[in-house]
């Protein structure tokens, strides 16, 4: 038999608010849970009400880390510094890798309806830090899907059984939008080493014996396969795993560099015009 990871523990998560007054759940990065190296950070948004959401987030920089933007329901308009424009709709992902700089805007372009969806920010290590803006758009049907007994599998990023995600990134890490049917079983063996957390985001589910429903972050101890039994009405489960990069993080707003020094350039570079040149 597997050895089977065991949870280490579980997060609620903190309600704040985001770029115009977007508000929404920080799932990680926050001060009970700082990161799950190598991830920063994970905004959970999830409202139907208009107000909370229309204003966006107008024209932001970023240095130093990738973010990965999903789409579940809604639809954002991004825009950015490079020249890149699309629109994400239901079931798409935008993969942008920030480097040494890009500054762009995500704003909804809908008044009515469920906004749903996350963004996730993973950290490079500082050989990346300083390469060139990348940006990815990849529409839902693009993305594999692997089902079987209750699961239904995205492959975002990275391998799973026979699919491979079309995102591509700096960093090995494997990124799953996990949908299961109502007491479905899953499990999955992730590699010996890595860091793993799973993003319960609709219903519940058992896991080490302990029921956890949603919205919650379950994060682990050890090494081994995750096993997960969804509760009555299924579950929806983001999961992200990747190999920590294990250096030294200097954080301020949009930028993650290794020193202050680093930090003290991008907020320089950002306001004399060339963070993004």
């Amino acid at each position: 038999m597997p050895n089977t990871r065991t949870i280490a523990n579980v997060y609620a998560g903190l309600p704040t608010t985001d770029g115009a007054g977007v508000k929404l759940t920080r799932m990680i990065g926050t001060p009970e849970l700082d990161q799950v190296d190598p991830f920063l950070m994970l905004d959970r948004m999830d409202t139907d009400d208009p107000d909370a959401y229309i204003a966006g987030f107008p024209d932001h920089p970023h240095r130093g880390f990738e973010t990965v933007s999903i789409m579940l329901e809604g639809q954002m308009r991004h825009k950015d510094s490079v020249g890149n424009e699309g629109l994400l709709k239901p079931g798409d992902v935008q993969w942008m890798t920030a480097g040494r700089g890009i500054i762009h805007s995500e704003i909804p372009e809908m008044i009515e309806g469920r906004l749903r969806g996350f963004q996730l920010w993973v950290n490079l290590p500082a050989e990346h830090k300083m390469v060139a803006p990348k940006y990815q758009d990849i529409p839902a049907d693009q993305i594999p899907v692997v089902e079987n007994n209750g699961s239904s599998v995205r492959v975002i990023r990275g391998t799973y059984e026979d699919a491979t995600g079309p995102a591509e990134s700096l960093m090995p890490v494997r990124i799953l939008d996990v949908n299961l049917d109502a007491q479905a079983g899953w499990s999955i063996a992730p590699e010996d080493g890595r860091n793993l957390f799973l993003c319960i985001h609709e219903g519940a589910v058992t896991c080490d014996s302990q029921e956890v429903a949603a919205p919650s972050i379950i994060t682990f101890d050890g090494n081994g396969d995750v096993q997960v039994t969804a509760g009555d009405t299924g579950a929806s489960i983001l999961y992200c795993e990747g190999t920590a990069v294990n250096e030294p993080i200097a954080r301020y707003g949009p930028f993650v560099m290794n020193t202050h020094s680093e930090i003290r350039q991008a907020v320089d570079d950002y306001n004399s015009g060339k963070l993004a040149t």
